[in-house]
């Protein structure tokens, strides 16, 4: 996909803070998180969607969902952990290359999803919190 941010991303075309990757799936900071530690489960074939995604790659998503809200829940000592995910433009789909959110949450931090975020980081925030979690995974 020519247009496709994450597929650039996949093909190294665009950088990203990547803190895993196998051979279905690259995981990445999210660039303008929720808050600190959001990061997103892309895999490295194209699909639009939840509807145009395959089982075998669906399958292997929550393992992988639950091996990162562990490690941030542990690394950033989170309270909660938000696992999200939109499908089409009704549901606030803004990226059409399937992506699962995992956002560490915490008791009052004011975070409201599928809202413009109001939480503001710098890059080099964004780096820090990667390499804690490449440390911890």
């Amino acid at each position: 996909m020519n247009d496709c941010i994450f597929c650039k991303i996949m093909s190294n075309e665009i950088p990203s803070f990547c803190v895993y990757e196998d051979e279905d799936f690259k995981v990445i900071m999210d660039r303008y998180p929720a808050y600190k530690g959001h990061v997103l489960i892309i895999p490295k074939e194209h699909h639009i969607d939840i509807f145009d995604m395959p089982d075998y790659i669906a399958s292997k998503m929550y393992p992988l969902a639950k091996k990162f809200a562990i490690c941030l829940k542990n690394t950033l000592g989170a309270d909660g952990i938000n696992i999200v995910q939109n499908n089409g433009k009704a549901a606030n789909q803004a990226v059409f290359h399937f992506h699962l959110h995992v956002i560490p949450r915490y008791f009052n931090d004011n975070v409201r999803l599928n809202a413009p975020t109001t939480y503001q980081c710098t890059v080099e925030e964004i780096e820090e919190v990667a390499n804690l979690i490449k440390e911890n995974l």
